[in-house]
């Protein structure tokens, strides 16, 4: 039997379901890190009194980061393990998010959000590979969606505290706050490191030692270099340049939007700063049912179908903009936007572990959040550039890239639903 039968077979639904609420704790706190920042911007250029571009600076240095974490998380959890790369990049990301909360200048602001995008970036890939490794076949899919979906709950609970304790308090206290995270840890360590990951590095005998006794034979791991150059064989070509693009794009759309969420909100509609960051608190709500409507449609119509739906809402409601006006309208049609673009991150974070081996996954993985970082250093110097120009023609370049996306989906992707991988 194929490996995937085995963790089907050997590992029980109540223990697949608990590395779910586990692995998505840990998610959330990689979301709210990630996303934190964003409610305060406007705190922070008012009170170091510094331009846009320095700004910029300050936002494009977390994703800097998160590109090192990205590169780096693929090789270290293909060597040392998905459950040891996990606590390492996890405790990154708490202990430098926590020491942003005393910087006193941009420099310093800086490096610690490029430290702390280390541990994003080598975050969001070790734990997809961890959970993606650890589920069986047929609620594989609809897991990893589930997992992607904890991103919603994080930026919700972070932007909720923001828009009232931190508000009131003070925007350092949305950093602060972060040090409760570390009650997670006693739990990662109770976990053991995935079946496939056991049963690829040390053999069958260790895997029994891990999970009891396995009567069946299993079969062979496919045998691969650990390099990029893996990613590039003819056989695996076509997948991994979607993987680049897909990711590329909805990265480069959600920061381009979110990071600068509250600004556009202030620049385009006239309201005060207080307004602002509770309109991208609702934006932030309208995440949520686009991970869950994904994570039902991933099951039932497929990988391919609904990952270009998605990829073609996004670019049909960012260009929706330019018919609305009036602060609800605007409002609307972000939570539209929002709804599709967080419904492709769950899909792509699905997705992409299902195309590639584990031999490399993790590598994979790491490759596929590398794109996604360089897209987040370039897209707040994007928003930024245009922020007090004219938004709209951000958004026409954000609808062509979003509808070319959704049709490179079906000539480019395979079919994955259903299907083991090895």
């Amino acid at each position: 039997m194929k490996i995937d039968h085995v963790v089907e077979r050997y590992i029980t639904k109540g223990k697949q379901f608990k590395l779910l609420v586990m692995t998505s704790l840990i998610w959330m706190i990689g979301a709210a890190g990630v996303m934190v920042l964003t409610f305060a911007v406007p705190d922070i250029i008012s009170e170091w009194k510094i331009s846009s571009t320095i700004m910029s600076t300050i936002i494009s240095s977390t994703f800097m980061g998160m590109l090192i974490g990205a590169i780096s998380s693929g090789i270290l959890i293909d060597l040392f393990g998905r459950k040891s790369g996990t606590i390492f990049y996890l405790t990154c990301s708490i202990v430098f998010t926590f020491l942003f909360g005393f910087s006193n200048s941009p420099q310093v602001a800086v490096l610690l959000r490029f430290l702390s995008g280390i541990g994003y970036g080598g975050l969001l890939p070790a734990v997809n590979t961890y959970l993606s490794e650890y589920t069986s076949i047929k609620i594989r899919g609809r897991y990893l969606v589930l997992l992607e979906s904890s991103w919603a709950v994080g930026s919700i609970l972070i932007a909720w505290f923001a828009v009232t304790f931190a508000e009131r308090f003070g925007w350092r206290w949305n950093f602060w706050i972060f040090l409760i995270g570390c009650a997670i840890f006693p739990f990662i360590l109770s976990e053991k490191e995935t079946p496939k990951y056991i049963f690829k590095k040390y053999g069958k005998e260790r895997l029994e030692k891990s999970f009891g006794k396995i009567d069946d034979h299993i079969e062979s791991i496919e045998e691969s270099r650990i390099t990029l150059a893996s990613l590039f064989a003819k056989r695996h070509l076509k997948k991994t340049l979607l993987v680049m693009i897909a990711w590329f794009t909805v990265s480069f759309v959600y920061y381009a939007l979110f990071s600068w969420a509250p600004k556009i909100f202030i620049s385009q509609l006239g309201i005060s700063v207080a307004q602002a960051k509770w309109f991208t608190f609702f934006m932030y709500i309208a995440q949520l049912p686009g991970y869950l409507s994904v994570a039902y449609l991933i099951e039932k119509i497929g990988r391919k179908l609904t990952l270009s739906l998605y990829f073609t809402g996004m670019g049909i409601s960012s260009l929706s903009l330019f018919l609305v006006s009036g602060d609800v309208s605007f409002l609307t049609i972000m939570l539209i936007i929002s709804f599709f673009t967080l419904g492709v991150w769950g899909m792509v974070y699905a997705y992409t572990p299902e195309l590639f081996p584990t031999s490399f996954r993790g590598t994979a993985n790491g490759f596929a959040g590398a794109m996604a970082r360089v897209a987040g250093i370039i897209a707040p110097y994007f928003t930024g550039y245009f922020i007090d120009k004219s938004i709209f023609i951000a958004l026409i370049v954000i609808t062509i890239m979003s509808l070319i996306t959704g049709f490179l989906v079906f000539p480019l992707g395979v079919e994955t639903k259903d299907k083991a991988i090895n």
